[in-house]
């Protein structure tokens, strides 16, 4: 089987599995990148949190230790 058959096949069958998909509909789209975007925001604060958290910890540890 040559490069261009091996090619062709699998175009061929990408083709097939892409008429299997279902696409979402708009306001499902929506809804699922706000969920995406309020979860990313939230662990964002969150991960900042912890970091402001952690350093002041830590600058007091060094100013303890000098």
């Amino acid at each position: 089987m040559s490069a261009i058959d091996k090619s062709r096949t699998f175009l061929n069958e990408v083709r097939a599995e892409m008429k299997k998909i279902t696409w979402p509909a708009l306001p499902e789209l929506r809804e699922s990148t706000t969920v995406v975007i309020v979860s990313v925001l939230l662990i964002t604060m969150f991960i900042a949190v912890v970091d402001v958290v952690i350093n002041n910890i830590l600058n007091l540890l060094i100013r303890v230790g000098t």
